[in-house]
């Protein structure tokens, strides 16, 4: 934003904007745009329009491949050796439905509003500007670390694929850095930039190249099962190999479950990209439903068989938290050692297809932040021969190659997964909110105080589950919330008429769907360590900051210009009439 005039245009400029914060703010914080301008004005911005190109089974393979990573390889010892034991085959099917249900908010957006901008996007209309910049920034950081991590993790399982050990083999120390940052992953750096010359030609090309790498890993998820149904046992259901241990197909009870769900989340955490990709569907309202939901349907199957499979091989008390599959073959016997590299070869095929499906993702998340002013139009910007957003995927490209060039696995790991959960947290509440408030609506307090009184009953109920130590009080408490809770859906669902029914495709038993992914997403949140919680506070802190001496002021230059909508939230009710009626003559 170097116009003249602008907050940019010299120094002067730039401190007398300063001193304008506070009027700034209160203007532009809450601003919200429209369906209608998001899918016209606001996305003309870009230049060049992205090309409608993809078809549901396009978007299956995405989500297949951005959920499907080598986390399922990893995640499943934990769970079944020191959360659930057998039953991590219901944790992967509660924390799939969890998905699932979370996925339904995503589309009723998607279907209503095919941009490119996500959750940012559906956030922004919703509750305005500085609400979508904070959760979309952090799931921004939360896509480039994750990537970087994803990255590395490629250069150890090819390793174990050859028997090489990348630490020793692969990665070059460098003395003088400190530890956790001295050792320098070139392959990982490899793989990030030829991704993003990929993403950059062309996203149709990148949806074949998915398809294949997606095909080729799922036989090898395939093999994995066969083999375990083939030479597991099916006591292993029920008994463990310690008598002293505790048995049964739920050794650790109900709670084990959840908490072992609450582990295994992470495995799902991917579909959110396919939702960044419905500015580029050809029929967005029957492809999207279907591509996502059906994504999570086939990837909870592929896990509660896989889940299945690794607890017929051992006793949950054998099975090795660290790698599971792998260690469960060799103690079965040496003779299926060479199982172990081939697990090795299905993982860096799952690593390839979420860290494509994840790069294409994070690249139009901030494509369309750009386009809201709150960051330079340059990362907006469509090339008009590939029709993909340039710009931005090579940016992002360097910037997770760099970070995955230095940063340990472990380190980056310890900073991923909050912010994508308090985003899927933010969409089902805002689908709640523009279901029940609209231009006939008087007040929008009612809504937003039972948002506001659900999500506090649900974190207290978290909190008790988590933290309060065994009892009757805690019992007494979970049991109260628990009555609560639904209460409170009843009561507003009884007191409070939908504003607002969707036109094409909807989240079906409102608000009753939504609210319970409300609850599941902060009872996920309430096992996550508390190193991502700082690094949470720690990017939401440098966000905001940015906000106050950039974005407020570009977006408020942007306003003047004509390029960026006025309305508050108040005054947002009056487009809504437009742009219900324009999109009902449209169908």
């Amino acid at each position: 934003m170097d116009h003249n005039g602008s907050s940019f245009s010299s120094f002067k400029s730039y401190i007398n904007a300063l001193s304008e914060t506070r009027n700034r703010l209160i203007h532009r914080a809450g601003s919200v745009s429209t369906t209608f301008e998001e899918t016209s004005r606001i996305r003309s911005r870009s230049g060049p329009n992205m090309r409608e190109n993809l078809r549901w089974y396009d978007l299956i393979c995405f989500g297949i491949g951005g959920m499907v990573g080598a986390g399922v390889f990893v995640t499943s010892g934990t769970a079944s050796h020191d959360k659930a034991g057998p039953a991590v085959i219901l944790s992967y099917a509660i924390a799939g439905l969890a998905a699932l249900l979370s996925a339904f908010c995503y589309t009723e957006f998607a279907v209503h509003m095919p941009v490119a901008g996500g959750a940012f996007s559906y956030i922004r209309v919703t509750f305005g500007e500085f609400t979508a910049f904070l959760v979309g920034s952090n799931l921004v950081m939360d896509y480039v670390l994750s990537n970087a991590a994803a990255a590395r993790s490629f250069t150890t399982y090819i390793g174990t694929a050859i028997g090489v050990s990348a630490e020793s083999k692969w990665r070059l120390t460098v003395s003088f850095l400190p530890n956790g940052f001295n050792q320098l992953d070139i392959i990982a750096v490899l793989i990030i930039l030829i991704l993003t010359l990929v993403i950059c030609y062309s996203t149709r090309e990148s949806s074949v190249l998915n398809m294949v790498l997606t095909g080729v890993h799922i036989l090898f998820i395939i093999f994995v099962i066969v083999m375990g149904f083939w030479k597991g046992d099916v006591k292993n259901f029920t008994e463990a190999s310690d008598p002293n241990k505790p048995g049964g197909f739920f050794p650790f009870g109900a709670p084990g479950v959840f908490n072992g769900a609450a582990l295994v989340y992470v495995s799902y955490i991917g579909y959110d990209a396919v939702s960044t990709l419905a500015e580029e569907v050809k029929n967005p309202v029957t492809d999207i439903p279907i591509g996502v939901s059906g994504s999570v349907i086939l990837v909870t199957i592929l896990y509660c068989l896989m889940a299945a499979s690794m607890s017929m091989l051992l006793p949950y008390d054998l099975i090795n938290p660290e790698s599971p599959f792998t260690g469960a073959f060799m103690e079965k016997s040496n003779a299926f050692s060479w199982v172990t590299n081939v697990i090795g070869v299905g993982a860096s095929f799952g690593i390839l297809t979420s860290l494509l499906v994840a790069m294409l993702g994070q690249a139009r998340y901030i494509c369309v932040i750009g386009r809201s002013g709150v960051v330079p139009l340059w990362f907006a910007k469509v090339h008009s021969k590939t029709s993909t957003p340039v710009n931005a995927s090579v940016f992002l490209g360097i910037f997770t190659a760099a970070i995955a060039l230095f940063t340990d696995l472990h380190v980056l790991l310890n900073l991923v997964s909050i912010g994508t959960l308090f985003v899927f947290f933010m969409v089902s509440n805002a689908v709640i909110y523009r279901r029940y408030v609209s231009v006939e609506t008087p007040s929008s307090w009612p809504t937003l105080s039972f948002l506001l009184s659900f999500s506090f009953t649900c974190i207290m109920f978290t909190l008790l589950w988590w933290l309060a130590p065994p009892g009757k009080p805690k019992g007494f408490m979970l049991g109260a919330c628990s009555i609560v809770a639904p209460g409170l859906v009843q009561l507003f669902n009884c007191m409070v008429p939908q504003a607002r029914k969707p036109d094409f495709w909807g989240v079906p038993l409102m608000p009753w769907i939504p609210c319970v992914s409300i609850f599941l997403n902060i009872f996920l949140l309430g096992n996550i360590d508390s190193p991502s919680y700082v690094r949470f506070g720690f990017f939401s802190a440098i966000v905001v900051l940015i906000y106050l001496l950039y974005s407020v002021h570009a977006s408020f230059d942007g306003e003047k210009e004509g390029n960026i909508c006025e309305k508050n939230v108040e005054m947002v009710k009056e487009s809504i009439d437009i742009e219900d009626l324009t999109l009902k003559m449209q169908s």
